[in-house]
């Protein structure tokens, strides 16, 4: 470990609290560390809010140093009596938050023997979350275990009133301790073997340069009529400079999605626009001409430009389209050019005629130079050095393996043909299928778990002769030719000494030696292409580094959180490396990576300043009886002195009586949510067990099915719904379905919530199959609640006074039909019509359906035998009058009277 990583192990090991590090700070060693620390059957540590992926990586670095017993991961594939077993066996413990929920409110888990918590991704430990709701259960019982958070996201503390406070409240530990790049101890650890950086500012051509300011341009024009047309919304972070880095669109959803509906259709159009335009940017420095060109044309239509906010009929998007059909065809109109088409018109077809002129992406024409120069330092020192390329995504890392495959003219050309030229009608030249079908069969030989794939290379030396023999100024064309000849082919066999050079070594033993690395480089891949964003492993990127151990490193993206990786590695390899990094000097991509290292050091600054401004409580750790979160009572503690005060002087001092704990039945599927952990707050006890019918039981007669928007949608589309409801109306007297909002989303019913995909449906179907089900269902009542904070009031409303819920009786109803009460036996049309009849309601409509067997059984009844039935003789002397007796409406007849002697007295005033 580097000192800087021992200096944070020690902090924490000497007291606990809250560690908060940049990106790539190596944050996953100090947990590593901690893990080593305390692996002892002796002790008891559980690990929570890592994934399997981290989890993984984790065991595999323990293994590889030798850890004896490796921590073990407790999931829901371990069994009741194993997690019981794991328990009690000691150690280190990878535990889900939903499997350490409930075997803490189960007691399956000896509380009073954990030794202590070590909470990854601290800056997600809210007050709802299930990791602050394990850490509530852990400190109201062991006061003695220590909690020790880590985390490497800054940003996430700046967000939000004393976010930072309200964190470590919840973590239940005093201390914070900030380890920012800039920090002292790092910055003089990390510059003592800092590697050896060669940064290429590379020169955009014209027609790129053009279109980068006509981006500039609308995304200005843009951003002001957006703060122009949203006075009363706070828009000091919506500037241009923000707008084109990759934060942006998280910055816009933290803001406006909760009134997200109460804003213009302009206002949305425009958010809209900036992510379309933003992209736009992203492809122009990312890819290569021809797929820029296809994201702007599939732009230029009559269908986009009515629905953007107006940029599209700016003079900045003429610019923009021109220019980026000027990269993929060439100046079409210029004299000469249009002059020999209009000759080769008459004697060739369309497709031979129209030849695109395509522009080369200029990084990889300095990716290009950079493996000649690293081929010819390898060529001199003799040494199997390896090569890493870092890019951004894996669609840049495919591009680039086939551009040193292929080259660039054959990556261009293909890309062009099957996109813009299968739409024109062009057909490719029969030489350029030739080449094609020629490479797929080699890369075909060579192999997909061969990273260096391999291209003929007999056509190399002829194209050299060629090119000697020519004099003059270089043509574009020749210019694109020698970077064709930059080939992986080369790199594997010209630029890493492979073979070449065998009739140099006169002895046998130097020719054994050759053979051997010609072998071992067959083996092995010398020029790994990586993408960084994967977010499927979290430190694919570490682990690269020290599985392949490059001397060399090509960033072709910059990424901060790379670069920081990058260099920790080096302090820790200790022999030197060389880092060449390709940047567009001037552009918004080398704006965007300031602007990221800019937001980290204002963050770090900000907590550093609210770090000397804070006050912590005392009893901030939990381990004393003062912490309010502790004492799960709703009530504020002025509330519960003024009760115990108010007691009466006649009773002889006498508190008030200790009533029974308040309890509510919960489904386990239900712990996925926010809302247990907040009932638990409120000081009602859950009783975590698998129920069929409903997912909260408050009381014996109150079931509650709680549905969020996205699920409620979902369900009311598959009819699910339709079935719950049902079943809860047969068994419950009092069934409530509950539509819960997310409190960061606006408390409004709509089909779509912005920058997400909650349902398909609009709010008026959602509404109209609403209706339906509460037509069907007139006892079943609806509950909407704008987040679970309310819901979990609400529940406590709905229980203050009521009789508690029996586990054994909720477990024992279950989604089968009942025979006694059972509506689907009978024929719906002739329950519609009976249900209707007056004196039957609901408490004797299935006594009257189960006894009678048909409408003529029912008519022959007399008015005894349906009192008997009905169990009421003022229900039965209704429905035996309506079946027997004629009902005419006696004021059918006076209306007829009266109504044509008006008209013939009308008719007489008419004709007088």
């Amino acid at each position: 470990m580097l000192e800087y990583e021992n200096q944070m192990l020690l902090d924490l090991l000497h007291e606990d609290g809250l560690l908060i590090a940049a990106k790539g700070l190596g944050l996953e060693r100090i947990l590593e560390s901690l893990i080593i620390t305390y692996n002892d059957p002796g002790n008891l540590v559980i690990v929570i809010g890592t994934t399997s992926r981290e989890e993984e990586y984790v065991l595999s670095q323990l293994e590889g140093k030798g850890i004896v017993p490796l921590p073990r991961c407790v999931t829901a594939d371990c069994s009741v009596s194993e997690r019981s077993q794991i328990y009690h066996q000691g150690g280190v413990l990878f535990v889900t938050s939903r499997i350490m929920v409930m075997d803490l409110l189960m007691e399956r888990a000896p509380v009073e023997l954990i030794t202590g918590f070590i909470v990854w991704k601290a800056h997600k430990i809210l007050e709802s979350c299930q990791e602050a709701f394990i850490l509530r259960l852990y400190r109201q019982k062991n006061k003695t275990g220590f909690v020790k958070a880590l985390t490497s996201s800054p940003l996430s503390f700046t967000a939000g009133f004393c976010h930072v406070e309200r964190v470590m409240r919840n973590l239940f530990v005093k201390k914070l301790y900030l380890w920012p790049r800039f920090h002292m101890d790092v910055n003089a650890c990390l510059e003592a073997c800092k590697p050896e950086v060669v940064e290429l500012h590379l020169q955009m051509t014209t027609p790129v340069k053009q279109i980068q300011m006509s981006l500039l341009d609308l995304i200005t024009a843009t951003v002001q009529e957006l703060r122009r047309s949203n006075s009363t919304i706070d828009t000091e972070e919506f500037t241009p400079e923000n707008a084109i880095s990759k934060s942006f669109e998280k910055m816009l959803k933290v803001q406006l999605e909760p009134i997200w509906h109460q804003l213009s259709v302009r206002t949305k159009q425009l958010i809209a626009d900036l992510k379309v335009l933003r992209t736009i940017l992203v492809y122009l420095t990312q890819y290569d001409c021809v797929t820029f060109y296809n994201l702007v044309n599939s732009l230029r239509t009559t269908e986009k430009a009515m629905q953007s906010s107006g940029w599209m009929l700016l003079a900045s998007t003429d610019s923009l389209f021109i220019n980026a059909k000027l990269r993929v065809f060439g100046n079409m109109n210029s004299p000469t050019k249009k002059a020999k088409m209009e000759v080769e018109a008459t004697e060739k077809s369309k497709s031979e005629v129209i030849e695109p002129d395509l522009e080369v992406n200029p990084k990889w024409i300095a990716l290009s130079e950079v493996l000649d120069e690293i081929r010819k330092e390898v060529q001199e020192s003799k040494n199997l050095e390896k090569c890493l390329i870092v890019t951004y995504d894996d669609r840049t890392a495919q591009q680039i393996k086939e551009y040193l495959v292929d080259g660039a003219q054959v990556v261009l050309r293909r890309i062009f043909y099957y996109t813009i030229g299968a739409k024109m009608g062009l057909k490719p030249p029969e030489n350029f299928l030739k080449e094609m079908n020629r490479n797929k069969n080699i890369n075909r030989e060579a192999g997909s778990s061969i990273n260096v794939k391999r291209k003929n290379a007999k056509e190399v030396p002829e194209r050299e002769e060629k090119d000697k023999g020519k004099k003059g100024k270089k043509t574009k064309k020749a210019m694109n030719e020698e970077i064709e000849d930059i080939t992986l082919t080369q790199i594997a066999k010209k630029y890493y000494f492979i073979g070449q050079e065998e009739e140099e070594f006169s002895d046998d033993k130097e020719r054994e030696e050759e053979r051997a690395i010609s072998k071992r480089l067959l083996s092995s891949p010398l020029i790994m292409v990586q993408a960084v964003r994967d977010t499927s492993d979290p430190f694919m990127m570490t682990r690269l580094l020290e599985e392949i151990q490059p001397k060399y490193v090509v960033i072709y993206d910059s990424d901060l959180t790379f670069v920081r990786q990058l260099e920790v590695w080096q302090a820790n390899y200790g022999e030197r490396i060389r880092v060449y990094f390709l940047v567009y000097k001037g552009t918004t991509e080398e704006q965007v990576y300031l602007t990221n290292v800019k937001r980290e050091k204002d963050a770090f600054e900000y907590l550093i300043k609210e770090k000397s401004s804070m006050v912590i409580p005392e009893y901030n750790d939990g381990k004393s009886e003062d912490h309010p979160d502790l004492s799960r009572d709703p009530r504020k503690p002025s509330e519960i002195n003024a009760q115990e005060n108010s007691n009466d002087t006649r009773k002889g001092g006498q508190t008030s009586e200790q009533t029974e704990p308040q309890r509510i039945i919960v489904d386990m599927r239900e712990f996925r949510s926010e809302l247990p952990a907040l009932i638990h707050k409120r000081g009602i006890d859950i009783d975590p067990v698998t129920i069929e019918v409903g997912d909260y039981i408050l009381t014996p007669d109150v079931c509650v099915e709680r549905k969020s928007l996205s699920d409620l949608i979902g369900s009311l589309n598959s009819g699910r719904l339709y079935n719950q409801a049902q079943a809860m109306t047969r068994y419950y007297k009092q069934p409530i379905l509950l539509i819960e909002f997310d409190q960061n989303k606006p408390f409004h019913l709509q089909g779509r919530y912005y920058l997400s995909s909650d349902g398909s449906s609009s709010a008026k179907d959602v509404a109209a199959k609403l209706q339906l089900l509460t037509l069907h269902f007139p006892h079943l009542r609806l509950l909407w609640c704008p987040s679970p904070y309310a819901t979990a009031e609400i529940f406590e409303m709905l229980k203050n006074g009521k009789p508690e819920p029996v586990v054994a009786q909720a477990q024992a109803v279950t989604a089968e039909t009942n025979p006694d009460i059972d509506s689907d036996k009978f024929n719906p049309q002739i329950k519609d019509f009976v249900s209707k009849l007056p004196g039957v309601n609901t408490k004797n409509i299935y006594t009257l359906l189960n006894k009678v067997v048909s409408l003529v059984d029912l008519m022959s009844l007399s008015k005894e035998a349906l009192t008997d039935i009905l169990g009421n003789s003022r229900n039965a002397e209704a429905l035996h009058s309506s079946l027997h007796h004629c009902m005419k409406p006696p004021e059918q007849a006076k209306d007829s009277k009266r109504s044509s002697k008006f008209t013939k007295k009308g008719m007489r005033r008419f004709r007088t």
